[in-house]
């Protein structure tokens, strides 16, 4: 599986210190104190970086949420059956789900995509066929996907980030028993104890938490050889989480900002910065999962996240809700008024 890093977009990193040093120029000298604007200050330079630009500018914002199904939904580690996969993906196309009432909200693009839903939706609008098989297999008893299908996957991520306009892009997805996929990336790719990846997904109980666990447990047994990034993710991983790899690196390559979402996309995104870690300069982290282990993943990264809300639902909610804080950002950068501007007066310089 390794060489099909080579078939793979590579990615430059933003860092461009004389850019750098004009964007933090342009941000201290707005009407404000030093630094006072926090979190913004921090997000209008990383754009600016992103677009190599001194005056960022957001454009046609987009959210692709990939749904698939998962074989090892057998070990009974989900609280829900996996006919749900399929129903929700009909509650996004008549635009019934959370993600649809944030992205309409906030302006934003939502494109849905069957990844690998073990369901047959005919031809119908607004839902981008990209199916690999009707789910993975179970990894408890053998690899999740084949390096063919996992090819296939990322390439058709690939293919659906160079089709779209706009310059920002959030990541959601849909799976019954995706969780324990993420689970199990996250504990192979950082080495951070099973137990402390697993959490209730989408509501189990202590006992069925700890079955999970076990479920992901025996399973690095079976599979204890498995070591490299693209190995790691046709093993354990689903279709939805090997297309969004692929789209993550192609948003990357064609500089746009990337909006990383909860547990699973940032399974996914794991994946992506081990085989390019330069992708992490394009992410901006909507927040902060309250799905167990999500924190601990945010941490292997080095990511801060934006919002703290106790969300866990997916779909790609907590991106849509982080967008206007990135258009905060890059509005303040480019409209707000500077002390020379405003004809105000700036600090005192008050001797040592």
């Amino acid at each position: 599986m390794t060489s099909l890093s080579v078939l793979l977009p590579v990615i430059s990193g933003t860092n461009n210190p004389a850019l750098s040093e004009l964007l933090h120029g342009y941000i201290n000298n707005k009407t404000k104190p030093l630094g006072s604007l926090g979190r913004l200050e921090e997000l209008a330079h990383q754009v600016g970086l992103i677009q190599q630009s001194s005056a960022p500018a957001l454009d046609a914002p987009s959210i692709i949420v990939f749904a698939a199904d998962h074989g090892v939904v057998a070990e009974g580690i989900s609280a829900f059956p996996q006919d749900v996969t399929w129903q929700m993906v009909e509650n996004f196309l008549t635009q019934g789900a959370a993600i649809n009432v944030f992205a309409r909200q906030n302006g934003i693009q939502l494109q849905i995509v069957d990844a690998g839903v073990k369901h047959d939706f005919g031809v119908r609008e607004n839902l981008l066929n990209r199916k690999i098989a009707g789910g993975t297999r179970n990894f408890a008893q053998e690899r999740a996907m084949s390096a063919e299908q996992c090819q296939t996957a990322l390439q058709h991520g690939v293919q659906l980030v160079k089709a779209m306009v706009g310059n920002v892009v959030g990541f959601g997805e849909m799976g019954i028993g995706n969780t324990t996929a993420a689970a199990a990336l996250m504990h192979k790719l950082t080495g951070i104890p099973v137990s402390d990846c697993v959490g209730a997904g989408t509501g189990l109980s202590h006992a069925g938490v700890l079955h999970k666990q076990r479920v992901i447990e025996a399973a690095m047994l079976l599979h204890a050889d498995v070591s490299e990034p693209l190995d790691v993710l046709a093993c354990f991983g689903g279709f939805e989480i090997a297309m969004m790899v692929g789209a993550m690196l192609a948003a990357a390559e064609r500089r746009m900002v990337l909006l990383i979402d909860g547990f699973i996309v940032t399974s996914a995104l794991l994946v992506a910065a081990r085989l390019q870690p330069a992708i992490l300069d394009y992410c901006v982290f909507a927040h902060s999962s309250d799905e167990s282990g999500h924190a601990r993943m945010l941490s292997a990264l080095d990511a801060k996240p934006l919002l703290a809300l106790d969300l866990r639902l997916g779909e790609g909610t907590g991106a849509a809700l982080a967008y206007p804080l990135l258009q905060a950002a890059v509005n303040f950068l480019n409209q707000m008024a500077t002390f020379g501007s405003a004809q105000v007066s700036e600090k005192n310089q008050v001797a040592d």
